[in-house]
């Protein structure tokens, strides 16, 4: 019996360490698309989830009970003062950690967000700490988006998408938002495309067609779509 009643408490503990995390995965879920749009949407979070919306809405209604979330149905969802804090203290691990796998560990800027994810909700306050330290409190991660700092504050920066610059203009790649997209990644980095670096749009073909652009001498064509997702910022 005692062996079924350790094994009980194990079981246990590690549903509440899965409950858990599942709360936080959600939370931060509603965060990231609700910086496109808000309230963010049922529909929305399932798709980003890739789960039923059925499962979604006991979700959402299991976080309105805690008072993480404002939810009403048709309506839809946005994050209360104490969910948008947890959603962006797990934010600020997920991103401290793709900055240090990459820059202390080696990896690419396309393995970091798998290996982010596994660790995002484990690491300690301690740990979290030393390691802002030891990469010198940064402000950006790998791809160029935003690292919430330790208050929970964030640093946006104005940007566009690169389809909406035009021909002759010279930009700078300022953030590739991270999707855990590994293949876009490479073949963005292939390109030359990473955050810092600057181009000059050569041609735009009508009807949404491939963009030209001039990356460090050598001219380089992206199609629309892909293009959307890398966001530019001005040169000053």
């Amino acid at each position: 019996m005692p062996k079924i009643d350790a094994l009980d408490q194990g079981s246990s503990s590690q549903r509440d360490a899965l409950n858990h995390q599942a709360i936080e995965d959600y939370l931060k879920t509603i965060y990231m698309l609700a910086e496109v749009e808000s309230p963010v949407s049922t529909s929305r979070i399932a798709e980003a989830r890739d789960v039923k919306p059925g499962s979604v809405t006991s979700m959402l209604q299991r976080l309105s009970k805690l008072n993480l979330v404002d939810y009403e149905k048709h309506y839809g969802v946005t994050l209360t003062d104490s969910g948008e804090k947890i959603a962006l203290e797990v934010i600020r691990h997920h991103r401290l950690l793709e900055l240090y796998l990459s820059e202390a560990l080696g990896f690419g800027w396309d393995e970091v967000h798998e290996q982010a994810e596994l660790l995002e909700h484990v690491i300690s306050e301690k740990l979290e700490e030393r390691i802002a330290a030891v990469l010198g409190n940064p402000t950006v991660d790998p791809h160029g988006d935003p690292i919430p700092a330790k208050d929970g504050t964030i640093i946006r920066q104005e940007t566009r998408p690169l389809t909406a610059v035009s021909p002759d203009e010279k930009v700078m790649i300022a953030r590739i938002p991270d999707d855990g997209n590994s293949e876009r990644l490479r073949y963005l980095a292939e390109l030359g495309l990473r955050p810092g670096t600057e181009v000059m749009i050569t041609a735009v073909a009508p009807f949404d067609g491939p963009i030209s652009l001039n990356v460090a001498g050598e001219i380089k064509i992206i199609g629309f779509t892909i293009a959307q997702s890398v966001l530019i910022s001005d040169l000053t």
